[in-house]
């Protein structure tokens, strides 16, 4: 391992916040994801992919890497494109929320989110530089298995449109 990801990489949570940071940090592993893209038009596509998330800083911070679809082949994927991009999910003790970051250079997609639990669901709202708002949401989670929406709204609509949907199930070893 290089230094670089050694110092990066962290064996689990920070102490200090132990409690806190499992939010996110249920999810530290591997999992196959199955993908649905939304167009506006009502047609759907589907692809699989892989999630890997992974404590950081620390164990400070929560990284995932999200590859849609898989790697191998890699097809472009209609509607939303391919994801090769990953999240730094950082806790605030200050606000008892969630920075969230999440980068996709390869689309040029870039997004700044606050996530909070909501009852047995995690939310992360944010908006676009264009004034749009988004909200991703983790819900339906198990030990082995979540659902995540990724939902929008323009600056002036009032309906959410659904633009993707991932099931996803751990990685068994």
């Amino acid at each position: 391992m290089s230094e670089f990801a050694r110092l990066l990489h962290a064996d689990g949570p920070n102490p200090e916040h132990a409690a806190a940071l499992q939010l996110y940090g249920r999810f530290v592993g591997d999992w196959d994801a199955e993908i649905t893209a939304y167009a506006p038009d009502g047609a759907r596509h589907y692809t699989r992919g892989e999630i890997h998330f992974g404590w950081v800083l620390e164990g400070r911070a929560v990284q995932d890497v999200w590859i849609i679809p898989r790697a191998e082949g890699r097809p472009a994927f209609p509607i939303t494109g391919n994801w090769y991009g990953t999240t730094l999910r950082v806790y605030d003790p200050a606000m008892s929320a969630w920075r969230i970051s999440w980068f996709d250079p390869g689309r040029g997609v870039f997004r700044q989110q606050i996530g909070r639990a909501h009852g047995a669901d995690i939310v992360q709202e944010g908006t676009t530089d264009s004034g749009e708002l988004t909200r991703w949401s983790f819900t339906e989670i198990t030990a082995d298995s979540f659902h995540w929406l990724g939902e929008s709204k323009p600056a002036r609509a009032t309906d959410w449109r659904r633009a993707v949907e991932v099931r996803a199930t751990r990685q068994r070893n």
